[in-house]
């Protein structure tokens, strides 16, 4: 027998907060664990190695610096257009998550020069370990950008139909895809100084 759990617009009294914002948490939760060992292989990685190479000697900081103000930029962009819902203004809304959704595509496009570089001289994974981590981590990182933009273009496009029949709900949609969005930048902000600036 198949039980009925119904959407709930307003914050359950047990949690605090609705039923698709507790999902999110949890499901955040998991992903800290997954970066988080990864990070600690990086750690461990680089303590055990003594010729360990400099970021900054081997990666490009500049494209680097670019990304992390593109994603910076892009957390306040997702943040907006949520506002801009609470404001009752959809067309203030698509042009935030558009912005969003550009910065998303820059980032992409950064990070494949910057991998297209170190392809064409011969660099891949099976370089080094620090080659390795670098590609596990930031790769990964890349599949969680490409992930939020799945997310948000649906929700700037066939998705923002709901705004019309429930706007309430809809906007809970954003704020769950903005919770996810920030964790995103939040990894970049680690990985960034800890791949690149040491």
């Amino acid at each position: 027998m198949a039980v009925h759990i119904p959407y709930i617009d307003k914050p359950n009294p047990v949690t605090g907060v609705t039923n698709a914002k507790l999902g999110v948490w949890l499901f955040l939760a998991s992903e800290v664990m997954l970066f988080g060992a990864l990070f600690s292989a990086l750690i461990t990685l680089r303590m055990g190695v003594s010729d360990w190479p400099h970021g900054y000697d081997v990666l490009n900081v500049p494209l680097a610096t670019l990304n992390t103000v593109v994603l910076i930029f892009s957390s306040v962009t997702v943040v907006m257009s949520w506002a801009a819902l609470k404001m009752n203004n959809l067309k203030q809304f698509k042009t935030y998550m558009g912005l969003t959704l550009l910065m998303s595509f820059i980032f992409l496009g950064v990070k494949a020069v910057e991998y297209g570089t170190k392809f064409s001289h011969g660099i891949s994974p099976a370089t080094s370990n620090f080659y390795a981590i670098y590609f596990v981590i930031t790769g990964l990182h890349g599949l969680h950008i490409l992930g939020g933009i799945i997310v948000n273009g649906y929700l700037l496009g066939p998705g923002s139909k709901m705004w019309q029949s429930e706007p309430e709900r809809f906007t809970g949609r954003i704020e769950c895809a903005g919770l996810y969005w920030h964790f995103v930048d939040l990894v970049w902000i680690f990985l960034f100084p800890i791949l690149y600036l040491l």
